[in-house]
């Protein structure tokens, strides 16, 4: 895994985008570092930050639970948790609580006993057709926890 420090500029331009598409600020961040784990994905850190970027998709990382309690999220049944471990979407019989959230944003899943973040999704229909909705894809699962992402940053410290 190769690992630099981005310029000053890169790191603006790099957190405005994050800041745009996640609709929240993001505080100015100095030596934000790149680790480039596959060709299209990379972990970007930086004191208090942890950010997947899948492709152009920008993630927050599983393991920063104050920027993922931002997000819109969803509840899962105990039952889900298997299949979300395993890259599952997630399906409406699921869901037993959710916030309110637009299609194509980035959700949150949370499991129901413990309330830990289970994985970080884009929301297939908005959180007003999910009410009206009683089986069918609602969030396709982007980074969960025990994917190749998770594993790899596990092993990073800054």
């Amino acid at each position: 895994m190769k690992s630099n420090l981005i310029s000053k500029s890169e790191t603006t331009s790099l957190l405005k985008t994050v800041s745009e598409k996640w609709g929240m600020r993001i505080p100015k961040i100095k030596n934000l570092k790149v680790h480039q784990i596959l060709d299209d994905a990379q972990i970007i850190t930086g004191q208090g930050i942890k950010i997947l970027k899948i492709n152009d998709e920008y993630l927050p990382f599983l393991s920063e639970t104050e920027t993922l309690e931002r997000f819109p999220s969803v509840m899962v049944d105990m039952g889900a948790v298997k299949f979300m471990c395993k890259g599952a979407n997630v399906m409406r019989p699921g869901i037993k609580k959710f916030t309110e959230f637009q299609e194509g944003d980035l959700v949150c899943i949370i499991e129901e006993s413990q309330h830990k973040f289970l994985a970080v999704g884009k929301a297939m229909v908005s959180s007003s057709e999910l009410e009206n909705m009683e089986k069918g894809e609602v969030i396709k699962n982007i980074h969960y926890i025990s994917d190749k992402f998770w594993e790899t940053g596990k092993t990073i410290y800054d």
